[in-house]
């Protein structure tokens, strides 16, 4: 897979076209929008918006692909001038690509990847977090029995982390050093089906486990569950997303590495993209834009922001950002890190 990895935010050249007509609307079809950060992500679009005039509406396929399709040819019928989607299945979506480019409407697809060169791909590099994730993980525990417990089998970004996560544990897999001893998907990304997942191969393994590389926040929650039912809480388990919750557990110490992508600049970028396009700026004009090649072969023009990995040792980055309160971080810890100490 060729990537070029564009670490900095977009720059104004995404507004170099004429000025904006005011009755213009993004719409924004989130694929599940209970999960946390989808609610950050949410706040930094209505901001670059509403920076820019432009009106906002959106649907939410609560985890069903069937009806993302539905909620996208809504969003079409109601006269939209861009579209951001969360895709819940990147195969299952191509439909709704297929309609908004038949009225003309441009596409975002926001966060994970469309295979359709007729979507802007924004994202975060999502195979670095994959190696950021296992890099934080294999520092603490470098041999061992692993579990990986990955993302939706329906969802290109989970492929990509676990290819970041293996570049990392290859050569100690090779070596006999770590064994690979479970790996599952989490369907939807669900917490309680990583925890199911996770209490499974705790049982296969009679409770044989040393590290768990888990491939977001939400899976690594029901990781923790499933380890502190055992008694196990405090071996190494990775994330990503930087959820309050997740980041308070790495401040406790259950959790190892949050790698954080910072949502309000995704979410700042989609908004000043789907503007740019509305207004009839080319794919290949935005600022920031770099050629993508997909795992299928398709040539997108893409958007990548840089992660941060978060772990003890520089928990206050994400106070000092504004991103967590010091008070949210540190619920619960007595003897932790620094700013919790």
């Amino acid at each position: 897979m060729k990537r070029t990895i564009q670490a900095a935010t977009l720059a104004a050249a995404c507004f170099a076209a004429p000025a904006f007509a005011q009755d213009m609307t993004v719409g924004v079809s989130w694929s599940n929008f209970q999960e946390e950060r989808w609610k950050t992500d949410e706040a930094a679009i209505k901001g670059a918006l509403d920076a820019a005039g432009i009106g906002y509406v959106s649907s939410d396929a609560q985890s069903s692909s069937a009806k993302q399709l539905s909620d996208v040819e809504s969003l079409i019928a109601q006269g939209v001038d861009a579209l951001i989607i969360v895709a819940q299945d990147a195969a299952a979506i191509g439909p709704a690509v297929e309609a908004a480019s038949d009225e003309g409407i441009p596409v975002v697809a926001y966060d994970r990847l469309i295979e359709d060169p007729r979507a802007y791909y924004l994202t975060f590099d999502n195979v670095e977090v994959g190696r950021m994730q296992a890099r934080a993980v294999f520092a603490a525990q470098p041999t061992g029995n692993y579990v990986m417990i990955k993302g939706s089998a329906q969802d290109p970004n989970a492929d990509f982390l676990r290819g970041g996560q293996q570049e990392i544990i290859q050569a100690a897999v090779d070596a006999g050093d770590i064994t690979i001893v479970g790996e599952a998907y989490t369907d939807g990304w669900l917490p309680a089906n990583a925890q199911r997942n996770m209490e499974q191969i705790l049982t296969a393994t009679d409770n044989q486990v040393d590290a768990v590389v888990a491939s977001n926040d939400g899976t690594a929650g029901g990781v923790v569950a499933a380890l502190t039912a055992q008694g196990m809480d405090g071996i190494p388990v990775s994330g990503q997303d930087g959820d309050h919750a997740a980041l308070n557990r790495v401040a406790l110490g259950t959790q190892t590495v949050s790698v954080w992508k910072d949502a309000r600049e995704l979410g700042k970028n989609a908004g000043m993209i789907a503007v740019a396009l509305a207004n009839g700026s080319a794919m290949e004009a935005v600022g920031g834009s770099v050629k993508f090649t997909t795992p299928g072969g398709n040539e997108m023009n893409a958007t990548f922001l840089a992660p941060v990995a978060v772990t003890k040792d520089n928990l206050s980055v994400v106070v000092d950002a504004g991103w967590i309160t010091q008070e949210a971080l540190c619920q619960g810890v007595t003897a932790g890190p620094a700013p919790c100490n």
